[in-house]
């Protein structure tokens, strides 16, 4: 993802909310709000939509279909040959015991025809064994086994056999390319579009809720598509190929097959209905706890801390048991429809083994062909419990494939300009009667201007949800604007490039991020192509310096995921020094010396200090004595300025800012 929405996400996650923002997102640990979709899944539109993404690997799948159909014509007409060698084996039996019958009556089996013994058989009144005889018509008395025509039809059916399994394997190799390529893109795909996302989807977005839908829904995907693809299109040809076959051989008991048709789609039909919400549901619930555990194990000490742990360990014990029931009944309406499907199939098979032997004691029918009919129908009801079990693995793909497209589908941030920021950037900002609200009829800004001059610093407070960071949101453009203008240098800057605008400034923030890396690796973050130069000279203005040397592995030393090996101070100050090397034309504060302690505070405030020289700073702070020297302060409630002016001329008004003040310092003096 690009480093644009990394910054988005970690600000959304650092700065203050304001009491207006979406609050989707929390923030801290504890329960989450049950986002379960009970509504069955649209299965044939995302279904149509999750093949579309085939789409361009279709020469591949091309082949695929092609060697599935060879392959399924060899195995089909495998049956219809071996019973060939059936018919080879009993005719050469018969043939011998009619030898020996008329031997013992003292004839001469050379000297007599199978007709003429069927003509015997028929004036002895035997005319079920008669019309047996009569439907064998290689038979020859006394011949016994036919060997040569047996290995004849033995290597055939064996070299069929070999072709189907060359083809398939083939057939399965590319199909796994078309589903790693298809699902290689959908991820690209999905990583993109959050690359285009507005922060306010974050905002109403959990983060494993997101998380869920990235990595397990779009895993989900791929093992439904590998193992179901590949299965489907086989059984769906061999059903065609089967159905040809048993209308060759017998078209009356291919109708009494195929009258188990509508009994299994029925079948499958109500069953796949009720797996379909339970898929939706399970993979819904899944979501919702992955959301709680990041958020309890990102917020772990806070958890401990203020004794919530047995409210944590509910909350998650009540979605862990929610995830159970949906799963256990998607999986349990998917298992259910196999055996069924299976007995349906035995019992066909039952049908046609009784109507088999009674066309070939008719004469109607050879045995080989019998052999040939069960075996076919065997064929047939395997392929139609694989597409009914398929349906339901299936299902539970187009469930994952839905919520992934929900967020491919997700409204994005308004397209990127084409017009670039004035060179060199003096970074003179203005916001000229802007409009800005999270909900439509809960307006915050309305009408607000402001201008900074070039190197001037800019003080931001008020109480919270007074919308400090709003401002700063709008300056970066992680929210849009609904009304008004906010100048950069006298550029609009909805007219400029994201990337284009952003790189023009330097933020440091209140909740310090540092990303699992060595310190020096965090530093030269801030500058694309830093130089080894680049970073030391960031690191000392910004006193990283000075405690980097005193580590073992100096500025080689890893940083954990949390930064837990490094203090407040000394992150507070590398973010800092990262803010330096980017060297921006316009700096961002967000209280940065609130979590530490008195000592590394001064080191703070004198390597800001020397990060504002010469910039245009904002600065948001809740501790008035750290803003003291602004060049301006203003003072926001809901969302507009109500005093504006240096610390002395705010304190002689005895206004908004003169009652923070007291209350702030006052208040301390009393306790």
């Amino acid at each position: 993802m690009s480093e644009s929405t990394s910054d988005m996400n970690k600000t959304a996650k650092a700065n203050e909310r304001p009491k207006h923002a979406p609050q989707g997102h929390q923030d801290g640990p504890g329960p989450m709000s049950s986002r379960v979709h009970e509504k069955a899944i649209s299965f044939i539109p995302s279904l149509r939509r999750l093949i579309a993404t085939l789409r361009p690997e279709r020469l591949l799948v091309g082949f695929v279909i092609c060697m599935g159909t060879i392959g399924v014509v060899f195995n089909v007409l495998n049956p219809k040959i071996l019973g060939g060698a059936t018919d080879a084996i009993f005719e050469g039996i018969v043939g011998k015991m009619l030898a020996a019958q008329l031997a013992a009556q003292n004839i001469d089996p050379a000297t007599v025809t199978v007709q003429q013994v069927i003509a015997m058989l028929r004036s002895s009144g035997d005319n079920q064994l008669a019309d047996m005889l009569s439907g064998m018509p290689n038979l020859v008395i006394g011949q016994g086994i036919d060997f040569e025509r047996l290995g004849a039809v033995l290597l055939t059916v064996i070299a069929l056999f070999a072709c189907a399994s060359v083809l398939l394997f083939l057939q399965s190799f590319l199909l796994n390319r078309v589903v790693q390529r298809s699902v290689y893109r959908m991820r690209q795909d999905v990583s993109s579009k959050i690359d285009r996302l507005p922060l306010s989807y974050f905002d109403a977005q959990p983060r494993g809720e997101l998380l869920s839908r990235v990595t397990n829904d779009i895993d989900n995907i791929q093992q439904s598509l590998q193992q179901s693809l590949s299965q489907l299109v086989n059984a769906v040809l061999s059903i065609i190929g089967v159905s040809v076959m048993m209308f060759t051989v017998s078209w009356q008991l291919a109708l009494v097959t195929l009258c188990i048709i509508p009994l299994a789609g029925v079948s499958s039909a109500l069953i796949g209905k009720r797996a379909q919400t339970r898929f939706a549901r399970m993979w819904a619930t899944t979501g919702t706890l992955n959301a709680q555990v990041e958020e309890a194990y990102t917020g772990h000490a806070l958890v401990k801390t203020f004794g919530r742990r047995q409210e944590v360990d509910q909350a998650f014990a009540e979605t862990n048991e929610n995830l159970r029931q949906s799963a256990f009944g998607a999986q349990f309406m998917s298992a259910v429809l196999m055996p069924l499907n299976f007995f349906i199939g035995n019992l066909n098979y039952v049908i046609i083994a009784v109507l088999g032997g009674l066309k070939v004691a008719s004469g109607t029918m050879a045995l080989g062909d019998v052999q040939a009919f069960i075996q076919y129908s065997r064929q047939f009801t395997q392929p139609m419990a694989q597409v009914a079990s398929m349906a339901n693995l299936l299902q539970s793909g187009v469930a994952s494939a839905e919520r992934v497209f929900e967020v491919l589908d997700a409204t994005e941030q308004i397209p990127e300009a084409a017009a670039v920021l004035p060179k060199p950037l003096l970074g003179h900002v203005e916001f000229r009667n802007v409009d800005f609200s999270y909900h439509p009829n809960e307006p915050l800004i309305a009408g607000l201007n402001i201008t900074a001059s070039p190197g001037q610093s800019v003080a931001i407070v008020g109480p919270t949800g007074a919308g400090k960071t709003t401002l700063v949101n709008l300056l970066m453009r992680f929210y849009e604007v609904q009304g008004g203008q906010i100048l950069l240098d006298g550029c609009d800057i909805a007219t400029v490039s994201r990337h284009n605008l952003r790189v023009q400034f330097g933020m440091v923030l209140q909740d310090t991020w540092l990303f699992s890396g060595t310190i020096y690796d965090n530093i030269a973050y801030g500058l694309v192509g830093a130089t080894q130069e680049d970073v030391m000279r960031a690191a000392k203005a910004a006193y990283v310096d000075r405690f980097v040397r005193n580590l073992p592995d100096g500025y080689q030393t890893v940083i954990d995921e949390e930064g837990s090996n490094v203090s407040a101070g000394e992150k507070q100050l590398i973010t800092i020094a990262r803010a330096f090397i980017a060297d921006p034309a316009v700096l961002i504060l967000d209280e940065a010396t609130s979590s530490v302690d008195t000592r590394t505070e001064v080191l703070v405030q004198q390597a800001m200090a020397k990060l504002r020289s010469g910039r245009t700073s904002f600065v948001i702070a809740h501790r008035l004595s750290t803003i003291r020297d602004a060049d301006t302060i203003l003072v926001m409630q809901h969302g507009k300025i109500v005093e504006h002016g240096s610390h002395a001329e705010l304190m002689s008004a005895a206004g908004e800012y003169h009652k923070l003040y007291q209350n702030q310092f006052a208040g301390a003096l009393e306790d």
